[in-house]
């Protein structure tokens, strides 16, 4: 269990999602804060790398798992592990 409301949003989604189905940081950030999500992205991508480095997560692009997690860039989705 996380005490971090955007991890836990994150593991819920992913559990969530059917099998070989990916989730959104945005549907992550919707979750936690449905008024104000988009000032949550940046916050959804560090709770995502540090769930991915922990192997809890997969962070995915192009639905392929991403090999070097601190060069993350651009779009991506998030899937079980």
């Amino acid at each position: 269990m996380t005490d971090d409301p955007i991890e836990a949003a994150i593991l819920e989604l992913v559990a969530a999602a059917p099998v070989g189905r990916s989730i959104s940081p945005a549907d992550v950030a919707k979750a936690v804060d449905p008024d104000n999500h988009h000032k949550r992205f940046g916050h959804v991508r560090q709770a995502a790398l540090r769930l991915a480095k922990a192997g809890r997560i997969q962070i995915l692009r192009k639905g392929k798992p991403v090999e070097d997690l601190d060069a993350l860039k651009g779009v991506y989705r998030l899937g079980r592990a």
